[in-house]
């Protein structure tokens, strides 16, 4: 398991190493003690999983809060996605960009988004599987997020504003400008 660091150093991604023969492939997709090597030292206590059908379908950039606040290791079961994180970390070097990595499953490469970033990926592919780990469990109110197409985050999103499919919440999310700061840089 190779474990990478972003343009963001908070921000890693993971390449588990596959093991293939004429069966297929077998690789270990989680391994605690290499990530705390590499300073990502959560303790994961639930595991999410979404379909999106179509391509196109954008779910984010979402958060939750203090005290609620997760750390997400995300990685996709089926197709394909653009991930992204967004720095909202108020006070960091980093404060406002972001990283976007492809994550597919056929290279079973996954990211680590750390607490105090906003996360959110668009499908590459239709009927696209994204699982995700998180350290803290789901809090309807602490969960809150951020509009997708903020232009001031310079997203290169792979689809339009009108080819977007998003969720009527995910269309309503405020600008980077709106939020008040709920995470501070350490």
């Amino acid at each position: 398991m190779r474990v990478i660091s972003t343009e963001i150093a908070d921000l890693k991604e993971i390449r588990p190493v596959r093991h293939g023969d004429q069966r297929g492939f077998f690789s270990e997709i989680f391994r605690e003690d290499v990530l705390r090597q590499h300073g990502i030292d959560v303790t994961f206590v639930q595991e999410n999983h979404s379909l999106s059908v179509e391509r196109g379908v954008v779910r984010g950039l979402h958060f939750q809060i203090p005290p609620a606040g997760q750390a997400k290791l995300v990685r996709v079961g089926a197709g394909s996605i653009l991930d992204v994180a967004v720095d909202i970390r108020a006070g960091s070097p980093s404060y406002s960009r972001h990283v976007a990595v492809v994550l597919s499953a056929a290279e079973g490469n996954q990211l680590f988004v750390p607490e105090g970033f906003a996360h959110g990926f668009c499908t590459l592919e239709p009927n696209t599987e994204v699982i995700y780990k998180v350290n803290r469990y789901y809090s309807r109110e602490h969960d809150l997020g951020l509009a997708w197409n903020d232009p001031r985050l310079g997203i290169a999103w792979p689809v339009s504003e009108d080819e977007a499919v998003l969720s009527d919440k995910d269309r309503r999310q405020p600008v980077l400008a709106e939020l008040p700061a709920h995470f501070r840089y350490a």
